[in-house]
């Protein structure tokens, strides 16, 4: 398993690596038209794409398909590609871009090894190869008895003050570990596995929703309670923002609130199927949650 993680982690490694190469690229287009760049370091907008999408067409036109690359003194650049430098970035993001595909197309090879992706994964709609090799390479399923213990490895939890589990000071926790004398130590630390969590929220809730079926329903069903709920609903959105302002002195955005926690829902959701059918594989008790084992409640996922 350490081995599949390493390689999940690496792909993962060259997709930031491509992204924020793109992002430069954009970048350094974006001057020399006298642009404001304006890039996040760790995202590409849709004006950044296209753009990225329009150099790659001039680079394989340049490059006669990549089959000879141009010596620096016979280049001759065109209205985009104008200097041998920009030729050579665009290289290298091909580059990145073609590594990037080859590691996750042999991910998705080795998964079919693991019970969990082909008896489970493979078929939910939102999974592809990508998030299937992070959710089995970052689990230890055989260390989850109950679903809750997913939801608190992943940082879906809910901390002692009420609130999502975060990296905030408040919710770190003192913990013991062996130092490099042997000896042992404390430090304070986040109790959650966070590329785990930013993979779930970040990437699978916006999957799930794009590739429809079980639980972009149970996220839409949930955001439609939220929509109706008492406090975080549309008819209380200005009182409530109103409340949070002097709580907090901070701004709130209802709508964008009610996505994320419809996401945060869905993907929960997911993890408690996840728990049943993995653990259900490995032949190791299946529990239930605690709301329907303890106090008999049931979820609403329609």
């Amino acid at each position: 398993m350490s081995n599949l993680r390493t390689m999940v982690r690496g792909a993962y490694d060259i997709q930031k690596l491509r992204i924020q190469m793109g992002n430069r690229i954009v970048g350094n287009f974006k001057t020399k038209l006298g642009q404001d760049p304006g890039q996040k370091e760790d995202n590409l907008d849709k004006e950044g794409k296209a753009i990225l999408k329009n150099m790659r067409a001039h680079y394989k036109k340049l490059t006669d398909g990549v089959k000879t690359f141009p010596r620096q003194t016979t280049f001759k650049g065109d209205e985009v590609i104008s200097t041998y430098t920009e030729l050579c970035l665009l290289s290298q993001y091909v580059d990145l871009e073609s590594s990037e595909a080859q590691h996750f197309s042999r991910l998705g090879n080795i998964l079919k090894e693991y019970p969990i992706y082909t008896e489970f994964l493979e078929g939910v709609r939102g999974v592809g190869p990508a998030m299937a090799g992070v959710i089995v390479s970052e689990i230890d399923i055989t260390k989850a008895r109950y679903p809750s213990s997913l939801w608190a490895y992943a940082g879906l939890d809910v901390a002692g003050d009420g609130r999502g589990r975060s990296r905030a000071k408040y919710h770190l926790v003192e913990r013991e570990y062996i130092n490099r004398d042997g000896d042992k130590a404390k430090r304070v630390g986040i109790t959650f596995n966070p590329f785990l969590k930013t993979k779930l929220i970040g990437v699978l809730g916006g999957s799930f929703l794009k590739a429809g079926g079980k639980y972009a329903d149970i996220y839409r069903a949930y955001k439609t309670r939220l929509e109706n709920h008492a406090v975080y609903g549309i008819a209380n959105e200005e009182a409530h923002i109103k409340e949070v302002k002097e709580k907090t002195g901070k701004g709130y955005a209802p709508k964008a609130h009610r996505n994320n926690m419809a996401i945060r829902y869905a993907v929960k959701r997911f993890l408690v199927d996840l728990h049943t059918e993995w653990r259900t594989l490995e032949g190791l008790p299946v529990s239930k949650e605690y709301h329907e084992a303890k106090l008999g409640h049931k979820h609403r996922d329609e």
